[in-house]
């Protein structure tokens, strides 16, 4: 961005330039704003499929279809809520990869087991998974009687060295800061953006998981912890 502002300088006013060097300028601004805001969306990317540009999904109004997309307004400034369900792995077993625990130990998925399981992948640089963070907090205290578990395992690759000052100021009730530097759990579940959320019930096995930000307040947050609960 630096060395196109310097070209346009040193090729003096508008007015003096060639016809072609006025095209290339054009199309370089473009470009460059293109780019640009592919950088400020890029944890927060995703399309819908063709069954939702048909309005083909039918919900009622205590039910999430399966891969509906939700783009919500509301938000508490750091990022609108705007995510999508996806069930094509229910049933899945929980992997087995290896994080890091509050006191510096290894853990597993395995070490939850027999509890329903909120997993949720985020980093301190993704706004909307930053935004999403206290509704997770909050259910993670509302629903702690029925035996929900809240992991939010961070992905950041300097681990507690950027996610320690962060929780720090947070000041979360609930939460707690869970590492995966090596990006495992990104990796494995290969849903390409932050933050990614999967539920699991008491017997291990995948439910659902939402690509994008929640509002784990909302309806259709309850709905989803809802059959996570009553999963066997």
């Amino acid at each position: 961005m630096e060395a196109f502002i310097s070209r346009m300088t040193e090729a003096g006013p508008a007015a003096k330039r060639p016809p072609h060097m006025e095209l290339e300028m054009s199309l370089r601004s473009v470009i460059a704003l293109l780019l640009l805001t592919g950088a400020l969306s890029a944890c927060d990317r995703q399309s819908a499929t063709k069954e939702q540009a048909n309005g083909s999904a039918q919900i009622t109004a205590d039910e999430v279809a399966p891969d509906e997309v939700k783009d919500s307004a509301t938000g508490d400034g750091e990022g609108a809520f705007k995510y999508t369900i996806d069930r094509s792995k229910a049933g899945t077993a929980a992997p087995d990869y290896a994080f890091i625990s509050p006191d510096g130990g290894d853990a597993t998925l395995k070490d939850f087991a027999g509890k329903p399981l909120l997993v949720n992948l985020w980093a301190t640089w993704c706004a909307p998974c930053v935004a999403e963070m206290p509704t997770l907090d909050a259910i993670a205290g509302d629903y702690q009687a029925q035996g929900l578990q809240v992991l939010t395992i961070s992905q950041d690759n300097q681990g507690e060295k950027q996610v320690d000052p962060f929780f720090a100021k947070r000041k979360f009730t609930h939460l707690k800061a869970w590492l995966d530097p090596e990006n495992r759990f990104s990796l494995g579940y290969g849903t390409g953006m932050l933050p990614t959320t999967v539920l699991y019930g008491a017997d291990g096995k995948e439910v659902a998981r939402v690509a994008g930000a929640m509002d784990w307040e909302s309806k259709e947050g309850k709905a989803l912890i809802a059959e996570a609960l009553k999963a066997a």
